[in-house]
């Protein structure tokens, strides 16, 4: 069976990605639907087209709601309040939703978690295997070493990103926090400056980097005396996040109701081989 896929923000960065990343898929999927913001100059154009390629049928339009029945699961990467929207018109329609938006407020977030509480639902901050092998490398870590170690989360991300720190960077240290026991709004400090006094051992420190073109780059670092374990990962294409998405959209289809991450996906297909 191929999988037919929709796309928001169709026509941004991050989505003619997706778009490239489902026309590559090893699992049989198909782009069906691109939906773009109401007020975008290229509604109507071809994706095929805008791609560079041939004519594919598949014109971008503003309204998930019109084409919804041409889907069978819907990828999301814009801002938290178009997320949103879509979300509840997946909602309306069993639609199953991909998301990898974030910088969601603490309201957004549990507007998400009710709208899409009946349907199947995958979210994570990162979809690149790799983040999510770092996430476990993370927790390792920190059971070994963190309660004699200081932990910092550094990431560096493009000029364009509008949210700090990044989505990965925090589950990063949710992750951390939890193996250590910590609630992490409760220890996490973002940015220094002025006579801030000394570090308190249990605080999970962030700093935001925002230059030119970087995809994404993450370190964790457990500092303790005399030694210092620096874990990266580095990411130099938006590719290695579509490709993510993509595979966690295929997998979704036939999942039953509920509310997944990249992590249930990973593990699913490892237990499968």
């Amino acid at each position: 069976m191929t999988v037919r896929i929709g796309i928001t923000g169709a026509a941004g960065r991050m989505g003619r990605m997706l778009a490239e990343a489902i026309s590559a898929s090893d699992t049989p999927a198909a782009l069906t639907a691109a939906i773009e913001r109401p007020e975008s100059t290229l509604l109507g154009a071809d994706m095929g087209e805008l791609l560079g390629g041939d004519t594919s049928g598949v014109s971008i339009t503003a309204d998930l709601a019109d084409v919804a029945d041409q889907v069978d699961v819907l990828i999301d990467f814009t801002v938290p309040e178009s997320t949103l929207a879509q979300a509840a018109i997946c909602a309306a329609h069993g639609l199953p939703m991909v998301v990898g938006t974030t910088g969601f407020s603490d309201e957004q977030a549990q507007t998400l978690a009710d709208t899409t509480a009946a349907m199947p639902f995958c979210q994570a901050s990162n979809f690149a295997p790799g983040v999510n092998l770092t996430f476990k490398l993370a927790e390792a870590a920190a059971k070994a070493l963190g309660n004699s170690a200081d932990i910092e989360i550094i990431e560096a991300h493009h000029r364009h990103k509008i949210d700090a720190p990044s989505g990965t960077a925090l589950s990063l240290g949710e992750v951390v926090a939890n193996a250590l026991g910590r609630d992490l709004s409760q220890v996490a400090v973002y940015g220094r400056e002025g006579r801030t006094g000394e570090r308190d051992r249990d605080t999970i420190g962030f700093s935001s980097i925002r230059v030119g073109d970087v995809v994404g780059d993450h370190t964790i670092i457990f500092a303790s005396e005399g030694e210092r374990l620096e874990i990266t990962h580095r990411a130099s294409s938006r590719m290695a996040f579509a490709q993510g998405a993509v595979q966690a959209a295929c997998w979704l289809v036939g999942q039953p109701a509920g509310r997944y991450d990249m992590q249930d996906v990973l593990a699913d297909q490892e237990s499968n081989l």
